[in-house]
């Protein structure tokens, strides 16, 4: 009988679903606390789409970056200097990844605005639909851009590493994306409700 061997494919498809997951998990545990601001430019976009003010979002900003530098230190901290920090950088061309980045993080920031600031949608559901666009983003860019969708996840372990290259696309594009969707989704918003079908044989009042 044969032993089931885990390739580094499968490694790696693992870690982005954990990014996702972890996510999730943690919109549940903070969501009804801070809101689950873990990504600036979720923050800045929802700031500019008017459902945060300014003060509070830079202090979001600050967080988020003093967070992400923190994690890549207790990384280099705790496995080493050969560690592998999770720098992203561009796989293919710069324009390339700046693309990328900006769809990605368009897509997520339409699925965060309709689950987080619309009434009509399925709260309870947030958490998980957030993290599985994280997670399907990961499967589907990380190996064109690193996916980052994220400028602190992308801050932290460069200024550790001190690894600068290619860093202003997942400052720029992140956040470029981010505010598209916001402004996208504010445009759905106003579309009116399509009108249900009317039986026949009702007058309307």
């Amino acid at each position: 009988m044969s032993e089931a061997r885990i390739t580094p494919g499968v490694i790696y498809k693992a870690v982005l679903l954990a990014f996702g997951l972890v996510i999730a998990v943690m919109v549940y545990a903070l969501g009804h606390i801070s809101g689950a601001h873990f990504n600036p430019a979720v923050s800045i976009a929802f700031a500019l789409g008017r459902h945060a003010p300014w003060p509070r979002t830079a202090a979001y900003v600050v967080a988020q970056v003093i967070g992400a530098t923190a994690g890549a230190i207790a990384l280099r901290a705790t496995l080493g200097s050969d560690a592998d920090l999770g720098v992203t950088h561009p796989a293919g061309s710069d324009l390339q990844s700046f693309v990328w980045e900006a769809i990605l993080t368009f897509v997520l920031m339409l699925v965060i605005t309709a689950v987080a600031t619309d009434v009509r949608a399925v709260g309870q559901a947030a958490a998980l639909a957030i993290g599985g666009t994280v997670a399907l983003g990961s499967l589907v860019g990380g190996p064109v851009s690193g996916a980052s969708m994220n400028p602190a996840r992308s801050i932290g372990p460069a200024i550790v590493a001190g690894d600068l290259v290619g860093l202003w696309i997942y400052i720029a594009a992140p956040i470029a994306g981010a505010v598209a969707g916001v402004l996208v989704y504010g445009r759905l918003r106003l579309r009116p409700a399509a009108e249900p079908p009317r039986d026949p044989g009702t007058r309307p009042a």
